[in-house]
């Protein structure tokens, strides 16, 4: 009821908001917004038209940074440009008869931060920028400061949650969300890449709630791109970011950004090492009719990263541009755990369960682009192959041991598995951009995308058991491929109408195929009385082809230079992944083990969002309502293991349609000379599906429960001088209920501050995390039976860092050139 309240309102804005109409005019005013240091074009910035104090109408700018504000009277008149982080200009101006049109040309507006020359400028503040397919997070000091790595940081973005448990990310309350660096793909999982990231490495986040018919389909919540640095001023420039955080055990981080650009080369690289011990513990109490039980876990892992990007870009001539990056992506993992699982009923046996294992990821991918822009503005053609070799290596031991409550007999064994995975990926692109007019723009391109994968597991056990004496000993070896293809050509369309109006329509077209091929061999061997040995083989092919299409449309509406309306609608699908696919086990405890569904399916998403922006002279203010319409949707599974009467499988299936909805707003807001804030706000409205086994029939049974989660953030920014700033940051994540448990609420308080010395060329950073020590996660749930419990991780740390940007290069007329030609001078090859 509430939901519906809020979407009436919303929709009684839009409606008295169209019903105004335009005063009857002759005259206009047009021009370009850029930055004064940077030279860069501004889009979305405010541009008011004022006659003494009074607003009369105005305009936002567009991504190219123009604008143009007609039906005017025939005046005299001030123009005011307003942007976040900027100095307000102001320009009068006066239309006559013989004047009626007044084009500024290039109007430069001063950031409100001090410049420095060849460094990359990092701003005090993050501010988030509402565009027409998009939301973009301008990263500044308050975001960095309030982690060492891209997954710390996410928790402060809107809409964005990493689970602290897991490190699973999610979008608007889903976790089928893909993640690019710079635009690219990566093969390495997102919960790890984004550990291995450095925070002081990310310039812009940008979260594509609905992308476009150009991007991948994939992930049902949309894209987050994460952009790094990178700059291209003559001479040596640079930064470096060095801390510890302390907890538990002490853990420490380091990233270093260099550039280097001379005559028509520019060469860059980001390097980043992450080294710390994770100590983390839980405990669950479960009521499993006949076999009660508390479990106690705890886990130890000693972990290290390397994430190293180097580039280059050789600016042929004004038309032509050619660029090379490589990421080489190394992580390492030594790990310890235990699980004791205490049985109420003397009549079962309690299990311990010991492990140590290693685990190493590596990833190499290799970038090459070519750029070509033709004679008229804003026309090129670029094209981009991409190749990456993941390689991943799990060597754990278990050591288990069963016994008979109070007596001494028990049955124990070791076991061994190894597994070996590679993928290979390759991706080649060709996009075509030609501005057919100043309001009309036309976006042609074709992808292709073929990934393999092999994966091998070798498992050994051998055991003794007392209570009816013989030894025992198993071999098994799973072999699994999977080949993966995906072509596709797509097609845009925008035209901006008038100053208010701007549409974009596109449609992809996919032919998608897979190829899936497993393999299984187990040995096993029992001797007592009467030996006995036996084998099992298991072959199953999983093949699949689907020809799809894929529509999508913007629209934008500016009603003034304070409000404007974004209306989106995308189609997406969330194909099966390798591992919800994959029969070989992902994990295993005494109770559960986690593996794939070779049947999966795709799940396909309609999507449908509107946005609201309000600019003030507070700063501005994003609302919007979404719904999504899924079909065939996958989730979960539990069943007993066919081969462990005591064990459940946790696996992946597909289940009927269902709808999902939500409401969200984000503000970033300057109250005062001194205080700043980025706040936020969302609730999400969902039915959760799946299939349990019932506990007392053992018959699989369909599931379903309502959900609705509610969360907030808040990060204040306290400017006490001109180089201390305090930070206090707070949120809030609400329960939040799947089929087997409740998650119960989470919430926290961090306090930091950051000092500039050095003339703003240095920065000390510190920050106390979760204060008052609130931060866990704990559940209770009744299905398939009661189960209630609790994990803790490192919550309450401190972290103190510094950072310091070095180098004196300026910028030349050939990077003016580009600038001037709507070029991103952004992280990767562009």
């Amino acid at each position: 009821m509430k939901l519906k309240l809020l979407i009436i309102c919303f929709l009684s804005v839009i409606s008295t908001t169209f019903a105004q109409a335009p005063s009857a005019a002759i005259g206009s005013v047009s021009g370009k917004i850029i930055d004064k240091a940077t030279k860069e074009p501004i889009g979305y910035a405010s541009v008011s038209v004022k006659e003494g104090e009074k607003v009369i109408t105005g305009a936002i700018t567009q991504e190219s940074g123009n604008f143009n504000i007609p039906n005017l009277e025939l005046k005299s008149y001030t123009l005011e440009v307003q942007f976040i982080g900027y100095k307000t200009l102001t320009k009068a101006f006066t239309l006559t008869n013989a004047d009626k049109s007044i084009n500024f040309g290039t109007i430069a507006i001063e950031a409100e931060a001090t410049q420095l020359e060849g460094v990359n400028i990092v701003a005090e503040r993050s501010n988030i920028v509402q565009k027409i397919d998009r939301k973009v997070v301008n990263v500044g000091k308050d975001l960095i400061a309030s982690g060492t790595t891209a997954s710390e940081i996410m928790n402060n973005i809107p809409t964005v949650s990493i689970d602290p448990q897991t490190k699973e990310l999610s979008l608007r309350g889903n976790t089928n969300v893909r993640v690019l660096i710079d635009g690219k793909p990566s093969n390495i999982e997102a919960s790890q890449l984004l550990q291995q990231i450095p925070s002081s490495s990310i310039k812009q986040i940008e979260l594509i709630t609905s992308p476009s018919a150009k991007y991948n389909p994939e992930g049902m919540s949309g894209i987050i791109n994460i952009i790094l640095h990178k700059n291209s001023n003559d001479g040596f420039n640079g930064s470096i970011n060095a801390g510890v955080t302390f907890g538990e055990t002490p853990k420490t981080n380091t990233a270093l950004n260099l550039n280097y650009r001379v005559g028509k080369v520019n060469f860059y690289s980001n390097y980043g090492y992450n080294h710390g011990i994770n100590a983390n513990h839980g405990w669950v109490n479960s009521a499993n009719p006949g076999q009660e039980n508390l479990q106690n876990f705890e886990f130890r892992n000693l972990g290290n990263s390397h994430v190293l990007k180097l580039g280059m870009d050789y600016y042929i001539n004004d038309k032509n541009t050619l660029s090379f990056y490589t990421n080489q992506n190394i992580a390492h993992t030594d790990g310890y755990g235990q699980t004791t699982v205490n049985y109420f009923d003397a009549a079962n046996n309690d299990t311990y369960q010991h492990f140590d294992n290693e685990n190493e990821n590596k990833t190499h991918t290799y970038d090459l682009a070519f750029k070509h822009d033709f004679a008229k503005k804003g026309e090129n053609i670029e094209f981009q192959a991409n190749y990456s070799k993941t390689k991943n290596n799990e060597d754990t031991d278990y050591d288990n041991t069963e016994t008979i409550t109070n007596g001494p007999l028990f049955k124990e064994s070791t076991a061994l598995n190894l597994i070996d995975g590679v993928t290979d990926y390759a991706q080649f692109n060709i996009d075509y951009v030609n501005p057919i007019s100043e309001s009309l723009k036309l976006e042609l391109g074709a992808e292709s995308r073929i990934q393999t994968t092999e994966s091998d597991f070798v498992s050994t056990e051998d055991g003794n058991e007392y209570i009816t004496p013989y030894t025992f000993s198993k071999d098994s070896n799973y072999d699994f491929t999977f080949d993966r293809n995906i072509h596709a050509v797509y097609s845009n369309f925008s035209k901006q109408w008038n100053a208010k109006w701007s549409s974009q329509i596109g449609l992809r077209v996919e032919y998608y195929e897979i190829n899936g091929d497993f393999h299984r061999i187990d040995n096993s061997f029992q001797s007592n009385l009467v030996p006995q040995t036996s084998t099992e083989t298991q072959d199953d092919t999983v093949t699949d082809d689907i020809f799809t299409v894929y529509p999508s449309a913007f629209v934008n509406y500016m009603v003034d230079e304070k409000n404007s309306f974004n209306f989106n609608y995308s189609r997406r699908v969330d194909r099966p992944s390798i591992g919800q696919l994959s029969p070989i086990r992902e994990w295993t405890t005494p109770l559960m083990e986690s593996k794939g569904n070779p049947t999966l399916e795709p799940q396909f998403t309609n999507s449908i969002e509107v946005n609201y922006t309000r600019n003030t002279k507070m700063g501005s203010i994003t609302s919007g309502v979404f719904y999504r319409r899924i079909n065939n949707e996958i989730s979960r599974v539990v069943y007993n293991d066919p081969n462990n009467i005591d064990r459940k499988i946790l696996s992946y299936d597909n289940f009927d349609d269902n709808n999902a909805y939500g409401v969200e707003a984000s503000a970033n807001l300057k109250f005062t000379k001194w205080w700043a804030a980025n706040v936020s706000a969302d609730a999400y409205f969902k039915t959760v599906k799946g299939t349990v086994q019932n506990a007392i029939t053992s018959e699989l049974e369909n599931a379903e429960a309502d959900v609705t989660t509610f969360n907030a953030r808040m990060n204040n920014t306290f400017t006490a001088t001109k180089d201390l700033r305090f930070q206090l940051f707070g949120m809030y994540r609400g329960e939040d209920l799947s089929l087997q448990f409740k998650r119960e609420a989470m919430y926290k308080a961090d306090l930091g501050l950051t000092y500039n010395v050095m003339k703003g060329k240095g920065t000390f950073t510190a920050r106390y995390n979760d204060i008052f020590d609130t931060m866990h996660f704990a559940f209770d749930g009744n299905i398939p039976y009661r189960q209630y419990g609790a994990f803790y991780w490192e919550n309450q740390t401190f972290y103190f860092g510094f950072n310091y940007m070095f180098g004196g290069g300026k910028n030349r007329a050939l990077q003016r050139k580009q600038r001037d030609a709507n070029e991103t001078q952004g992280g990767g090859m562009f």
